[in-house]
């Protein structure tokens, strides 16, 4: 009896797995795959080890200096349990461009290279900063069907441009979850062809008129990118170009990996992997305004550009701001509790990265109460005060 019912159950797991592929759904059993059946319920910080990736090489690299205070500042009560509850595994504060403080945990260390996830979204703004100051781009204006032809005949997406897609007021169709296996988001993160696939889609409101977190117009605006320098040099990769305009010039201490569909195509929306020290760099950048060794990597006016709502209180262009908040700051975020937070009244970075972020279907909850409570607590280790 017990054979017949296993070979009823790997028959229907047979049949249901070819329907799924069939029909169109085959990223459904490539995400059971990667995620419950190594036991996660979504993606993970450490899963570039199931998925095809593509280098962003380093060269020499520039070590971070310690402040004249390296890890001396205690933690209060209410920073070690904002740190365990939130499940992190590296905090790491930059201080007048120095390390002042930095922890790990759960056996991650400083070479660590985990998930930046939507932390990626806002490199990749950085990079078409430095593409429209190149030339391969005119201004955030240009309409994306400049780039992606495919949507000319989309009353509503023949309207959009660069800009719509960063500051997420498109108006392409998308919902963002990621918990559903039936989610458009998890077809793009576990789908084959991401390109094709948004390419399928269409636009649902005019263009600039509601804010909608998406996924989608990230990759949109990556695609835009890539086709842009393609036209000088048709080899040209995302992960080359991010690695000759910053890995290399910041002195980054290791490649980083780029999680990739299977046609090649850098997934840009999330899936960046490096350590804190790299990620911390990336917000000492942004503090700088663009600038790092006397060296104008971005423009200062889109960095700028970057910092200020636009349409949306809490978001610019591809990057949350709280510019209300005393202090004011801004950050880059991931889906798991990734956090580069920049805090220009103190001349502060902070990096915290996390395996799972406790409130994440909350919606706005971790970023009425994790965030505030890290960023105050972490200014009370600051020398002086801040």
């Amino acid at each position: 009896m017990l054979k017949k019912i296993l070979i009823g159950l790997l028959v229907t797991i047979m049949i249901l797995t070819a329907l799924a592929y069939m029909t169109g759904n085959g990223f459904i059993i490539t995400a059971v795959q990667k995620t419950y059946l190594v036991g996660y319920k979504t993606a993970n910080v450490n899963d570039h080890n199931v998925f095809e990736t593509r280098k962003i090489v380093t060269g020499a690299a520039q070590n971070l200096s310690k402040h004249p205070q390296y890890n001396t500042a205690p933690f209060s009560k209410a920073l070690t349990d904002n740190l365990e509850r939130n499940n992190a595994i590296a905090y790491l504060v930059l201080k007048d461009g120095q390390i002042l403080s930095e922890h790990y945990f759960k056996g991650y260390t400083n070479r660590s290279k985990t998930n930046s996830f939507s932390m990626a979204k806002t490199v990749l703004t950085l990079m078409v900063g430095i593409a429209i100051e190149e030339g391969h781009i005119e201004s955030f204006e240009q309409s994306l069907t400049d780039f992606i032809p495919e949507f000319k005949s989309d009353p509503l997406g023949s309207k959009a441009t660069l800009a719509n897609l960063s500051l997420m007021n498109s108006g392409y169709e998308w919902t963002e979850k990621y918990y559903s296996p039936f989610s458009p988001t998890v077809k793009l993160y576990y789908g084959p062809d991401v390109e094709s696939f948004l390419l399928e889609g269409e636009f649902s409101a005019e263009p600039g008129s509601y804010w909608e977190y998406s996924s989608a117009s990230t990759q949109l605006l990556a695609i835009a990118l890539l086709r842009s320098l393609q036209k000088q040099n048709p080899e040209q990769t995302l992960s080359n170009y991010l690695s000759n305009k910053l890995w290399l010039p910041l002195g980054m201490n290791d490649d980083a990996l780029w999680h990739t569909d299977e046609q090649g195509l850098e997934l840009t929306y999330c899936c960046l992997n490096t350590n804190a020290r790299n990620y911390a760099k990336l917000g000492q950048l942004m503090l700088n305004n663009g600038q790092w060794n006397e060296r104008q990597l971005v423009a200062q006016s889109h960095i700028k550009k970057m910092i200020q709502p636009d349409g949306h209180s809490g978001y610019g262009y591809s990057t949350w701001l709280s510019i209300n908040r005393q202090p004011s700051y801004y950050w880059f975020s991931g889906h798991l509790g990734q956090y580069i937070i920049i805090i220009p009244e103190h001349n502060t970075v902070i990096v915290k990265l996390g395996e799972a972020r406790e409130t994440i279907e909350a919606n706005d909850t971790f970023r009425e109460t994790e965030l505030p409570t890290l960023i105050q607590e972490t200014i009370k280790t600051l020398p002086n005060g801040g």
